[in-house]
């Protein structure tokens, strides 16, 4: 085996890893598949006989790459939307299908990523690579080019931030149950049952995209929340229970059977207090969401 099948095998065994800290970082998993492609790329014309810790030195190349891009998005977004949903990982609700557990290997919570969205490309890298991929701060400090106590203190600031990230219930039956309830209500037409299941201060972030930018909206409160179900229900939507980025959540197709939004679900204290929902069909259109009614 020659030097370059060396490293591309490397780099296999390495992908599913990259592609966990280019999704963190991205939020995005096309754009994430496209960061780990590019590291590829850059890897395979770089001399690595000399590099000790192959899967650390290729996880700073990914994050070299998702900077670029993160400072490239940020220079170039135009759209006047007032929330962009990180694209959730959607997988069936049955938590023993081998598939679905493949797929969750790449996931994180929801709650997290839409925090992380409103971090700087820096104190993004920063907290993703240290807090999540225990990377050293002296690795970070070259990718971000500051010095390593410059990129601790990136790492302190993004962390403050994460501390306001929603915590789900960790038991997903409990969240189930929840979440059902919140449907039943809806389908009843039960005001006061889902004013019973939602957090007083529930907020619901909804991403349309550019197809679709009136349905780009945060709400918040219990009552403006439970409103908004009702007129919902009567759209004659189909609902399908799955998992979104690990916490309950469902998928719903209108009656021509296409894809009309997928809805993660943050459940404490034995109440709703986040949904998140993508409702835009462009990206609803590369989930492969038809996989889940197999």
């Amino acid at each position: 085996m020659d030097d370059r099948e060396w490293l591309a095998e490397s780099f296999e065994a390495h992908r599913t890893h990259l592609r966990s800290v280019a999704y963190r970082m991205l939020g995005s998993l096309s754009e994430a598949d496209d960061a780990v492609q590019e590291a590829w790329l850059r890897a395979s014309r770089t001399d690595t006989s000399g590099v000790e810790n192959l899967g650390g030195w290729l996880s700073t190349v990914v994050a070299r790459v998702c900077l670029n891009m993160l400072q490239s998005r940020k220079s170039r977004r135009e759209e006047p939307l007032e929330f962009h949903l990180p694209d959730p990982i959607v997988s069936r609700a049955d938590p023993t299908d081998p598939e679905a557990e493949a797929i969750m290997a790449d996931s994180v919570g929801l709650a997290l990523l839409v925090v992380l969205e409103t971090l700087a490309p820096a104190e993004r890298l920063a907290f993703v690579l240290h807090d999540v991929f225990a990377l050293p701060f002296e690795e970070i400090a070259t990718v971000v080019g500051r010095s390593p106590a410059a990129a601790r203190q990136l790492a302190s600031r993004a962390r403050r931030r994460v501390q306001s990230a929603a915590v789900p219930n960790a038991d997903l039956d409990r969240q189930r149950e929840v979440v059902n309830a919140f449907l039943a209500a809806s389908r009843a037409g039960d005001f006061e049952a889902l004013l019973a299941v939602l957090d007083p201060d529930v907020v619901v972030r909804s991403d349309g995209g550019a197809l679709l930018p009136n349905l780009s909206r945060v709400l918040q409160g219990a009552r403006t929340v439970a409103g908004q179900a009702l007129a919902a229900a009567g759209l004659g939507l189909s609902v399908q229970p799955a998992r979104v980025n690990g916490a309950a959540g469902i998928v719903s197709w209108d009656a021509e059977g296409r894809p009309f939004a997928v809805m993660g679900f943050i459940v404490a204290g034995g109440r709703i207090v986040e949904i998140d929902i993508l409702v835009d069909p462009e990206r609803l259109s590369r989930l492969n969401l038809d996989a889940l009614m197999g």
